[in-house]
């Protein structure tokens, strides 16, 4: 039987990169992987800073999402890369997290994300689920 993860408030919603767990990498903290990932997506320090900063991971999706500054320009083959250092950093210092994400014990994990048919299942399950993906291999990795 497959985990299906999408909100906070849901059960396994502490797989959600929305989640208020915080990490911490290249000696910088994130108040979420939401945030990180967002900001990796450009080149500009300040805008990145403006994106760790913002007040929640909503905000900071928006921010991620707007085209008002120039994506990197290797973002596209970057980007799988660098959701696992965010998803790896969130689960690993986090005692609870991690033994959450390890009693799901072989089961497939999906992010019912249905306007996502990259790091979700999409509306109709034909999505590439990458971030359940990402999260199966940092289960392995932890245990």
């Amino acid at each position: 039987m497959a985990i299906y993860f999408y909100s906070v408030l849901k059960p396994y919603g502490e797989f959600s990169n929305f989640s208020s767990h915080a990490i911490v990498i290249d000696g910088q903290r994130w108040p979420t992987t939401e945030h990180y990932f967002q900001a990796q997506k450009f080149d500009d320090t300040a805008y990145r800073e403006k994106i760790r900063s913002a007040s929640t991971p909503k905000r900071a999706a928006e921010l991620g999402r707007s085209r008002s500054m120039p994506l990197r320009a290797n973002w596209e083959s970057e980007k799988d890369e660098v959701m696992y250092r965010a998803v790896r950093a969130k689960f690993e210092p986090h005692a609870e997290l991690r033994t959450l994400l390890i009693s799901t014990g072989t089961e497939e994990i999906i992010e019912n994300a249905p306007g996502d048919y990259y790091w979700g299942c999409g509306k109709d399950g034909s999505g590439r689920n990458m971030l359940g993906q990402i999260l199966v291999r940092v289960r392995e990795e932890l245990k």
